[in-house]
């Protein structure tokens, strides 16, 4: 299963989705944890010190090597070069699988069980001339060429803010976890997202972070009625990971919270064909809006109408 942690800057996603991470992990589960924020800091929430973070090696950076693998010998793909984010899967194209022993999931660090990859950070030599979507094109394209099963977890800590939506990214999960705050900021930023996922058949749950009292989770309820899945309160335990310290347990009721979202996400069901169609969708649009222009050739050619995803 995919799954996505998004939310304001401030509001606990990296915090929330690391806390994911090592709930599934604790579990046996195999999962794949993806760094696609702007700001790096889902390697030290998970526990590695900040030189060894750091040394996590950039998808971003490696994206022809890992273009130029997913393509394998797909005819409809001249080469690694005319291979955008959105190009999807085709005959003789190389998929993915979780953890699995290929060249992309190669380039992550082992944490404790948890695969993590990394788009790497905003330089300042991309200041002015680039924007962050080159590195999470790498992100989409994985996520295009990754077979998932019952039981697998990828789990992807976004950018923070309405930016998330600035490409076909956000249409690639299975569930979308929004993390608010019990504040107005907090819920509009709901709004906001929700406005933006209608159209997409985008399934997004609220997750209450640092909520304090039963008025806070009524706030919550009030604003996102339903949708608010479930709701993480005051942690000595996030505390204790934050400060570097093993061994303290999380609360009963952070831990329910966390078993919530696990079986929201184990609940939701699979539609390769709906999800490849997707994908189809999005790269035509960007063919015909820029990747055509860019690339100098037709790429609505690389679709392979006749692919599907092994079930």
């Amino acid at each position: 299963m995919k799954i996505a942690f998004v939310g304001k800057g401030g509001s606990g996603k990296t915090t929330l989705s690391s806390l994911f991470v090592r709930h599934l992990a604790a579990r046996g589960l195999p999962v794949v944890a993806v760094d696609a924020d702007i700001n790096q800091h889902l390697g030290v929430a998970l526990g590695l010190d900040d030189d060894r973070a750091a040394k996590v090696p950039a998808l971003g950076e490696r994206l022809t090597e890992i273009k130029e693998w997913l393509r394998g010998d797909n005819p409809r793909i001249a080469s690694a070069a005319a291979m955008v984010k959105t190009t999807p899967p085709g005959a003789g194209s190389r998929l993915l699988r979780p953890r699995g022993d290929d060249p992309v999931h190669a380039l992550g660090q082992e944490v404790d069980g948890v695969t993590l990859l990394a788009t790497g950070p905003f330089s300042d030599e991309d200041l002015g001339v680039a924007c962050y979507h080159s590195k999470t094109g790498a992100v989409e394209l994985y996520l295009n060429h990754l077979v998932d099963g019952p039981g697998e977890y990828v789990v992807v800590d976004m950018t923070a803010g309405a930016d998330t939506f600035a490409s076909g990214l956000f249409t690639r999960f299975d569930l979308m976890f929004l993390v608010a705050e019990p504040t107005r900021k907090g819920v509009g930023v709901y709004r906001q997202y929700t406005e933006y996922a209608r159209d997409f058949d985008v399934a997004i749950k609220v997750v209450g972070n640092k909520v304090q009292n039963d008025d806070d989770v009524a706030y919550l309820r009030d604003h996102v009625g339903d949708d608010l899945l479930a709701w993480v309160g005051q942690s000595a335990a996030v505390r204790a990971f934050e400060q570097g310290r093993a061994g303290v347990a999380l609360e009963d009721a952070n831990a329910a919270a966390l078993d919530a979202m696990l079986a929201a996400v184990d609940a939701r069901a699979k539609d390769w064909d709906a999800y490849f169609q997707q994908a189809v969708d999005f790269h035509i649009k960007n063919a015909r809006s820029w990747a055509n222009r860019a690339v100098g050739a037709n790429l609505e050619e690389q679709v392979d109408p006749g692919f599907r995803y092994p079930a």
